[in-house]
């Protein structure tokens, strides 16, 4: 079993409070951090974390809200996620690039060799430290949202980026991941963006029936494939 501590970060005057899963042995590890979705550090992630330790890596859940937020009722979780949205959607990139450099300053993480993974809310942090060339090995989105309030320009992405995405997620249209194309191919980014045709919104969570929304379900395989495309480009790019 991983061993776990807390990371910190500050961001516009909110200080946040991170999960880490540590493996075996001796440092320095290569580092994932890996971003929530929009319902907070609680669902999902301490899960991910803890596999990706248990292979090698330092796993380092992100905290996007805050504690109070994040060990409060879902209706704080979903509070807090409103400073993302709207004209505040500028506030995702920035709050990404703060816990990279709290994740890149860690005593036990390799620099030179961090990627990052995220779901839905999280897909998009992922997305946006590419689109702000930050310098990191690889990023992974799984049905994360695609838009942003600042599209890639030539030349900037330095990562490998991966979109995993579900032909019936009302969150991420199939417009938007033509979009997300069009934008990466220009930016000159080496992408890949898979797009599993039988799959919708949080396609990787086994609890997404119990939200009962439409759009929102778990697909088993495009779960185990998303899963072991990162595994294979995570061994290629952290060179684990």
């Amino acid at each position: 079993m991983p061993d776990f501590a807390t990371i910190r970060c500050e961001h516009d005057g909110t200080a946040l409070e991170g999960l880490v899963a540590r493996p075996a042995g001796a440092g320095p590890f290569p580092a994932v951090m890996v971003m929530h979705s929009a319902n907070g550090l609680r669902h999902q992630v301490r899960g991910t974390i803890e596999k990706l330790a248990a292979l090698g890596y330092l796993a380092i859940a992100t905290d996007m809200y805050g504690p109070e937020a994040q060990n409060g009722p879902p209706e704080a979780a979903h509070a807090a996620y409103t400073y993302f949205l709207g004209d505040g959607m500028a506030n995702v990139r920035a709050r990404s690039l703060a816990w990279l450099e709290a994740v890149r300053a860690h005593a036990d993480v390799d620099p030179a060799r961090i990627a990052a993974i995220g779901y839905c809310f999280g897909g998009h942090c992922v997305l946006e430290l590419a689109r702000a060339g930050a310098d990191l090995r690889a990023v992974v989105s799984y049905h994360g949202t695609l838009q942003t309030h600042a599209r890639a320009l030539p030349g900037v992405p330095k990562c490998e980026v991966v979109a995993y995405c579900g032909a019936h997620d009302p969150f991420a249209t199939l417009a938007e991941v033509d979009e997300l194309r069009q934008e990466l191919s220009e930016a000159g980014a080496r992408y890949q963006i898979t797009v599993f045709g039988e799959a919708a919104h949080s396609f990787t969570d086994p609890d997404a029936a119990r939200m009962g929304m439409e759009g929102i379900r778990y697909d088993r395989m495009a779960d185990r494939m998303s899963w072991a495309g990162t595994l294979a480009l995570l061994e290629e790019t952290l060179g684990h």
